[in-house]
């Protein structure tokens, strides 16, 4: 369940259950890699810059990979942890996020506690009643 509204200052808040204990850390970071050598390694001079460009780009890549594999493994994981939560009862989390960065969050109960919190809280928003920043930095 996933709730969007407004505060009276315009700004716009996403009310919803977090999926997986955990949050995704590289989140932003790949629009910031690089994109397209052009026509490196024709020449002499330009190999040694391509080998150096390389060099430059290997944090990169790793990131990249990095970021792939723990893509990879919540895909893997999220059948399992749904089943767990749902079979089990594990608490849910919700969290309010002031446009897409996380702003707030608290543990919330059950899926009908969790539900019956999300609605509160997209209400308290609606009527300037923010939550306190209890993740991050915040926006910017």
């Amino acid at each position: 369940m996933r709730v969007k509204v407004k505060d009276p200052s315009g700004q716009t808040w996403r009310v919803t259950r977090r999926w997986v204990p955990w949050r995704r850390r590289l989140k932003g970071v790949l629009p910031n890699m690089p994109t397209g050598v052009g026509s490196l390694g024709d020449n002499p001079i330009s190999l040694v810059i391509g080998i150096i460009f390389l060099i430059i780009a290997i944090p990169f890549i790793l990131l990249a990979i990095v970021a792939a594999l723990e893509l990879l493994l919540l895909f893997l994981v999220i059948p399992f942890a749904l089943l767990a939560r749902a079979l089990f009862g594990q608490h849910w989390t919700v969290e309010a996020r002031r446009g897409f960065h996380i702003w707030y969050d608290e543990p919330a109960g059950d899926w009908q506690a969790s539900g019956i919190r999300i609605h509160a809280l997209a209400d308290q928003i609606r009527h300037g009643d923010t939550p306190p920043q209890t993740v991050g930095d915040g926006p910017g």
